[in-house]
C-alpha cells in the first residue's frame, strides 16, 4: 500500500507517497498531473493509496525540512520510481546533478550518451513523480533559461535561488 501525507513547504504544500520499502511521490498538490500520477503508482505498483503515515514519509519530511533550511543538499531515503527502462536512465541521470549546479537538457541527453534524445529526456523528465529529491528543476535550456517545470517556473526559479544560496557556486539566474 502506498500511504500519503501533506508536507507544507515555502513553495506551497506537497503530497508525498510511500510504500514500506520507500518514497514513490513527492508533487506540488496543485500538479495538474497528480490524479494522473496516483492512478499510474496504484496500476505500476499493484496497489492503493491512502492518507497515512510510515518510517519514508517521516523520514521524506524531515529532510525536505532540512533541504529548505539550507542544511540538506543531498537526500538519503530509498526511492521507488516505476518506469520504462529510458525513463529509469534519466531519472537516474538526474541524481548525478550536483545541488546548485544546472544542467541543459542536451547536456542531459549527452550524459545519457544518447544527445539525440533531447526532446525524450525533456518528457521523462517531465514524467518524474519525485520532486525536487530527483532535481528535475537543475535541468534547464541550452540557452540558460528555465522552461518545464511540472510545478511552475516560479517554484523552479526559487528552487534554483535558494541552492544558490546555500551551495557557493555561481548559477546565472540573469536571463530568468
Amino acid at each position: 500500500m502506498i500511504k500519503i501525507i501533506k508536507i507544507e513547504t515555502p513553495l506551497g504544500e506537497m503530497i508525498a507517497g510511500a510504500t514500506d520499502k520507500g518514497v514513490c511521490l513527492l508533487e506540488f498538490h496543485d500538479r495538474r498531473a497528480l490524479p494522473t500520477e496516483y492512478k499510474d503508482l496504484e496500476r505500476l505498483l499493484n496497489t492503493t493509496i491512502e492518507e497515512g503515515e510510515n518510517k519514508h514519509l517521516r523520514s521524506i519530511r524531515k529532510q525536505l525540512s532540512e533541504y529548505f533550511d539550507g542544511k540538506r543538499k543531498e537526500f538519503t531515503i530509498p526511492l521507488i520510481t516505476p518506469g520504462s527502462e529510458f525513463q529509469q536512465a534519466v531519472w537516474k541521470e538526474l541524481l548525478n546533478i550536483k545541488f546548485g549546479a544546472t544542467r541543459s537538457y542536451l547536456e542531459q541527453a549527452t550524459a545519457l550518451k544518447s544527445p539525440d534524445s533531447v526532446r525524450a529526456v525533456a518528457n521523462a523528465n517531465g514524467s518524474n513523480r519525485i520532486s525536487i529529491v530527483i532535481p528535475c528543476h537543475r535541468v534547464i535550456g541550452s540557452d540558460r533559461r528555465l522552461t518545464g517545470y511540472g510545478g511552475g517556473l516560479k517554484r523552479k526559479k526559487w528552487l534554483l535561488d535558494h541552492e544558490k544560496k546555500y551551495s557557493g557556486q555561481a548559477i546565472d539566474l540573469s536571463l530568468f
